[in-house]
């Protein structure tokens, strides 16, 4: 066993020092680096092997794998990818090298590590800026921007009226080195963002009041992962942030300083993640748990599966579980695989949207997500309730039953750890339950499912369905994938692909990516926009697959009475909520001149990237998953009459 396998095993490499990390990382394969390469003898690099070994599988095709592509992981940090080799998702691919080999695919990858945080120095707070006033209104506290996930913003609190959007210029744009994946959206309260940058595995305290600048930073150990959620912490007397990152570690810091309150590992097994923004309400942390044994299972050396997804509710103040809501049972040995193992179920239901609180009801909602082995239960694919005091799942609602879904059981059905029978559809709630109000004043459930479907439930009915709306098939990628936000009237549905990887043009013409505003109260849809590509001028170049990267992934976001939307190929749009008519379209897949220094560069815009705050609309650009264009910026816009 290598050294770095060694600390992986006994559970010692989140403790160890960065410098000592490394050299277990290397081992001896130092002289395999320093060889020199002959003058005038072209070479390929050393390391190109080892990524042809464990990596190019996949990463060679990223919009089926959905994996990040080669020159996405040429764009990351050295610390960030050691940890996924060594800890993180590509450890059990990583295995079959050596430590010379391992030492060779990072230095073909990412090359010798350099100081990338030098420009935090030069863009440093000073004065009255320098401080974070936690008495100042909390305008964003979790995915949702509140407590029922309406991603709803007045205009008082965004400081952008509807008639804004017509007239937005870019006022700046911030750049973060070893970048290439800006998924999650800061927790704003008065003029500083709490942004995290996952790839950097830093969570940065930014004054937005004007040109911006850092007050304070906290650096994980892993690359981080969800959006972070804000709240009050009673036993402390203390305001805090909390998030999560991929090695399954919520981190509670005091909002005023950085300070580390608490950090746990939640995960409840090796293949564990989160992935939804974990929620400060009364006292305790709300956390959805996520896996991807999804991917792992590809490997038929790997027995599949025994993961599944849950709810955590935390001490806020300390850590402490106090209740887990598992989506099922333990896994047990269910039939033979065909090679004497055994497949084990159930399992699967991740949850990895962030729960909507109900305290009239006492419940918290959540989606979940496909089984991963026969036999798929009842809480796959479903919406729950879960009591908010002691864990128990009050109401389940499954939308599609017997999905069982493997990601490499496409290409081979036959394959070890693939299903006798599934409807294989992969269509999970990714995005987060909205609790809303119908005209009468009743409330209603909305949830949005990556079969491309919304779906409207009575909260005072155990979950009674009350209407669906279908916009097409899905995908694994969506139909609906992050979030339906709403104004109060309407609920707003975008589409990433309405019918998967596989279907034809001539198959199906009557749904397209893009979105819908659909009436609460019945259903019906009012307005709809569909997305076309835009590989104009140098866009070819600039826009990975931009011909069929039209999809609107990305959570929408309503401000005043504006839509805002984000699309794959870097499209930033604004629609007038009521009407559907576009108020404002912008590029982002370009390079930046960025106010920090650092080289800046839009791609892609998918998961959480939209907010607003003190005049601006914020908007992360860059995605380098699933084949999409890559990106490191957090780009600010403002109306132009505006100083």
């Amino acid at each position: 066993m290598n050294t770095a396998n060694r600390h992986l095993a006994t559970g010692s490499w989140l403790t160890m020092d960065i410098s000592t990390r490394r050299m277990s990382l290397i081992g001896g394969a130092a002289t395999l680096l320093l060889c020199a390469v002959p003058a005038g003898h072209a070479q390929e690099h050393p390391g190109k092997a080892a990524y042809d070994k464990a990596c190019a599988s996949c990463h060679d095709n990223p919009e089926t794998s959905k994996a990040p592509a080669l020159q996405s992981l040429k764009l990351l940090g050295y610390e960030s990818l050691s940890f996924t080799l060594s800890v993180g998702r590509m450890q059990p691919m990583a295995a079959v090298l050596s430590a010379s080999e391992r030492a060779a695919l990072m230095d073909f990858l990412v090359g010798p590590d350099t100081d990338s945080d030098k420009w935090i120095a030069a863009n440093t707070c000073t004065g009255e800026r320098k401080k974070v006033d936690v008495n100042a209104p909390a305008i964003i506290t979790g995915f949702g921007f509140d407590k029922h996930n309406h991603r709803h913003l007045s205009a008082a609190q965004a400081g952008l009226r509807t008639e804004d959007f017509a007239n937005l210029e870019l006022a700046w744009a911030m750049g973060f080195p070893k970048s290439a994946t800006m998924r999650s959206q800061p927790a704003i309260v008065g003029t500083t963002a709490f942004y995290p940058v996952a790839d950097a595995r830093t969570l940065y305290a930014i004054d937005i009041a004007g040109t911006p600048c850092v007050k304070w930073t906290y650096r994980s150990d892993a690359p981080l992962r969800s959006s972070v959620g804000y709240g009050e912490v009673p036993d402390l007397k203390r305001k805090a942030i909390v998030f999560g990152d991929v090695s399954s570690t919520l981190h509670m810091l005091d909002a005023q300083t950085g300070e580390t309150i608490w950090k746990r590992r939640i995960g409840l097994y090796e293949w564990s993640m989160t992935t939804g923004t974990p929620v400060i309400h009364k006292g305790r942390v709300y956390a959805p748990i996520s896996q991807y044994e999804i991917s792992i299972g590809t490997d038929p050396k790997h027995v599949c599966c025994t993961t599944h997804g849950a709810v955590m509710a935390l001490d806020a103040a300390t850590g402490t579980t106090i209740w887990t809501a598992h989506t099922m049972e333990e896994a047990k040995p269910i039939r033979d695989r065909g090679d004497g193992q055994m497949i084990w179920g159930p399992s699967g239901a991740p949850i990895w949207n962030s729960p909507s609180i109900d305290e009239k009801r006492g419940l918290l909602y959540v989606g979940t997500g496909e089984a991963t082995s026969e036999p798929a239960h009842k809480n796959t694919d479903a919406i729950l309730a879960i009591d908010l005091e002691t864990g128990a799942i009050r109401w389940s609602f499954q939308a599609t039953e017997n999905d069982i879904y493997v990601g490499s059981c496409a290409r081979n059905p036959d394959g070890l750890n693939c299903p006798k029978s599934s409807v294989y559809r992969d269509v999970d709630f990714g995005a987060s339950t909205v609790l809303a109000k119908r005209s009468n004043g009743k409330d209603i459930l909305l949830a949005g499912q990556k079969s491309g479907t919304v779906w409207a439930f009575d909260p005072d009915d155990n979950g009674k369905l009350l209407w669906r709306r279908d916009f097409g098939e899905g995908s694994p990628l969506g139909g609906i994938h992050w979030a339906i936000p709403t104004d109060g009237e309407r609920v707003f549905a975008p589409i990433n692909r309405a019918y998967g990887f596989n279907a034809t043009p001539d198959q199906h013409q009557d749904q397209k990516p893009g979105i819908h505003a659909v009436k609460i109260d019945t259903g019906e849809v009012l307005w709809t926009f569909a997305a076309q590509p835009d590989c104009s001028g140098d866009r070819e170049e600039r826009v990975r697959n931009c011909k069929t990267n039209i999809g609107l992934s990305a959570a929408p976001a309503v401000i005043d009475g504006a839509v805002v939307t984000g699309s794959l190929d870097g499209i930033l749009r604004v629609f007038d909520a009521k009407t559907g008519k576009m108020l404002f379209s912008y590029d982002t897949a370009r390079m930046y001149d960025t106010v920090n220094g650092v080289t800046g560069k839009g791609g892609a815009i998918d998961s959480a990237s939209i907010t607003a705050a003190n005049g601006y609309l914020l908007v992360n650009s860059g995605y380098s998953m699933f084949g999409q264009t890559p990106g490191n910026v957090w780009l600010a816009f403002k109306p132009r009459s505006r100083k």
